[in-house]
């Protein structure tokens, strides 16, 4: 990043704050310049510092997030949002793009998602900074086709299945879905890769997906100490 990021977080948990700061201070490039607790002072420190990037939840005592992004909007306010959230509904999801965020990533949050999207962000920003023009094979690349889309999945042996993204082969995919076939428990990804003979980042990969086809669950331990445990429970 030739270029730093100044960030915004809004979140009433004052523990999850923490955390998503912990995770910024990890990435390279990036400036945290206020976490807010609340939608008023999100707006104000939106208003003072213009930073770059709102990192947004959606569900506050007083409001939603998805308020305060349209009243940003409304008030053609230039920084950008990643809404992070808990709320699993389509219709939020669709209100989210018809708003223009940026990215849309579930919770709990995990540090590789978040490094990835801001990393992201950065090449988006840095690819507007430097164009003069625009060819449409520039837009195709700057338009929110980089939102990962949520596919039907289709469990059956007929050959009508979803096609699949890049780096994920059916194969191992059958492997992890057998692991969960009879499981009573949860599972972490360096478990699933030992269980099927891959690394621990390959099986996160595949699990991840997993999650977002709604086919398993994930799970955030907190615990004591250390970084929190994603953990991986299939969906009865």
């Amino acid at each position: 990043m030739t270029q730093s990021i100044r960030v915004v977080i809004a979140e009433d948990d004052v523990q999850i704050a923490e955390i998503q700061k912990r995770f910024l201070d990890r990435i390279d490039g990036v400036e945290l310049v206020g976490i807010a607790h609340s939608l008023e002072d999100a707006e104000d420190l939106v208003e003072v510092f213009k930073p770059e990037l709102l990192l947004l939840d959606n569900h506050f005592p007083k409001g939603t997030g998805l308020d305060l992004l349209r009243k940003l909007r409304a008030n053609n306010c230039a920084t950008d949002v990643i809404l992070i959230t808990a709320a699993k509904e389509v219709d939020t999801l669709r209100e989210a793009l018809r708003s223009g965020v940026f990215y849309y990533i579930l919770k709990p949050l995990v540090f590789e998602r978040l490094q990835e999207v801001i990393g992201q962000y950065a090449a988006h920003l840095e690819k507007l900074r430097a164009m003069e023009s625009l060819a449409q094979t520039d837009v195709d690349t700057l338009l929110p086709q980089r939102m990962t889309s949520v596919p039907t999945v289709d469990n059956s042996t007929s050959n009508n299945l979803p096609r699949l993204p890049k780096g994920i082969d059916v194969i191992t995919l059958d492997k992890i879905r057998a692991v969960f076939a009879d499981l009573e428990g949860s599972l972490n990804a360096e478990e699933v890769g030992n269980l099927i003979g891959a690394s621990r980042t390959t099986a996160r990969r595949y699990l991840e997906y997993m999650v977002s086809t709604l086919e398993l669950e994930a799970q955030v331990n907190y615990g004591s100490v250390g970084r929190p445990e994603r953990r991986y429970i299939g969906v009865s």
